[in-house]
């Protein structure tokens, strides 16, 4: 009984610590939009900054798309969302 109390405890430690250590890691730029309004990039630099960075996206979810073995309309229609949520909406 006594160990159990010791075990939860550690394990409750081990969480407590590790979801602060999450909480305080800064989170990356959400989209290619926000990344390229951060970094304050206008005019070519902003244009090829967004189109390397819808590439990037493509590439990704066409691999996540096969790796969840979808094919024909449902493959287009999953990387075509997941890469509008990943470009984001153009800033103004």
């Amino acid at each position: 009984m006594k160990t159990q109390a010791v075990l939860m405890t550690a394990i409750l430690a081990v969480l407590f610590i590790s979801t602060t250590a999450v909480a305080q890691t800064p989170a990356p730029a959400s989209t290619c939009n926000a990344a390229a309004q951060e970094k304050k990039l206008a005019g070519a630099a902003k244009n090829s900054f967004l189109k390397k960075c819808e590439k990037d996206a493509t590439e990704k979810c066409e691999a996540a798309a096969t790796e969840r073995k979808l094919a024909g309309a449902a493959k287009n229609s999953n990387v075509k969302k997941c890469v509008a949520d990943a470009v984001g909406a153009a800033s103004q």
